[in-house]
């Protein structure tokens, strides 16, 4: 069992940055694969990042990449997402989740099946 809650959401203007936290509990963190995903307005959820449980391979989606990156600290438990030059579309959101143990060492899982574990989610608002 994971328990997730993210943190360091907000409202921000666009242009800028904003990191998103995520803390877990319970055992095993570092055999996770982690992922973000987020909730627009009106849209179903999407996935924005995942993060291997080796050697911190990373997969972005198309609509934020170069912009965000995920990263993970296995000793304290944490999962990342830093975002800069935010854009009002980014406004959603943002949901933690932790895939399956039994995931390859470097899958980076980019679909909500994939995953068994999720946060509360935290609201990130971007003004234009």
């Amino acid at each position: 069992q994971v328990q997730l809650v993210e943190s360091g959401g907000g409202l921000v203007q666009s242009g800028g940055s904003l990191q998103l936290s995520c803390a877990a509990s319970g055992r095993s963190f570092s055999s996770y694969p982690m992922g973000w995903f987020r909730q627009r307005p009106g849209k179903e959820r999407e996935f924005v990042a995942s993060i291997s449980r080796v050697d911190d391979n990373t997969l972005t989606s198309d609509s934020v990449r170069g912009r965000f990156t995920i990263s993970r600290d296995n000793a304290k438990k944490m999962v990342y997402l830093q975002m800069s030059d935010l854009k009002s579309e980014d406004t959603a959101t943002y949901y933690c989740a932790a895939g399956r143990t039994s995931a390859g060492p470097w899958t980076t899982p980019h679909y909500e099946a994939a995953y068994d574990y999720w946060g509360q989610g935290t609201q990130v608002t971007v003004s234009s």
